[in-house]
């Protein structure tokens, strides 16, 4: 029986080129790396992301951040393992505006049972969002 693990494995969409999941198409985010614990992603920032103020709605920038650091805890997993966020605190320092996006994402801290896990969202070489998450791990 496949695992969901081998199922839905993040890392076969970096090492292999495999279809990402309807979450990134659909944010139009792509991991361009993720190895032992460190992730990273251009987010491709359009209108349909921006809200009334014309600038990115802030939920959609703290999904941008929990994809890549998806990719991030993916990659420090053993086989048959997976995980589930527990929670999702983001700080925005600056709007985010039409055009790219780079996410960067990083296990801080791993245990048998949870995990946690940072990201910051740059544009234009600068920091416009910083997001923790905990994250528990769950084994097939």
């Amino acid at each position: 029986m496949e695992s969901k693990n081998e199922k839905f494995n993040l890392m076969r969409i970096i090492t292999h080129g495999e279809q990402p999941p309807n979450c990134d198409e659909t944010l139009q985010i792509k991991a361009t790396y993720a190895h032992n614990g460190l992730a990273r992603g251009i987010w491709r920032v359009d209108e349909k992301f921006i809200n009334g103020i014309g600038v990115a709605m802030g939920g959609f920038v703290s999904s941008a951040a929990d994809i890549m650091m998806a990719y991030a805890i993916a990659s420090k997993l053993e086989a048959r393992q997976t995980f589930t966020s527990i929670d999702l605190h983001t700080t925005f320092h600056r709007p985010v505006m039409l055009g790219e996006a780079m996410v960067e994402a990083k296990v801080e801290r791993m245990g048998k049972k949870t995990a946690y896990v940072i990201a910051d969202l740059y544009q234009n070489k600068k920091k416009a969002a910083s997001v923790v998450s905990s994250v528990m791990i769950l084994n097939d």
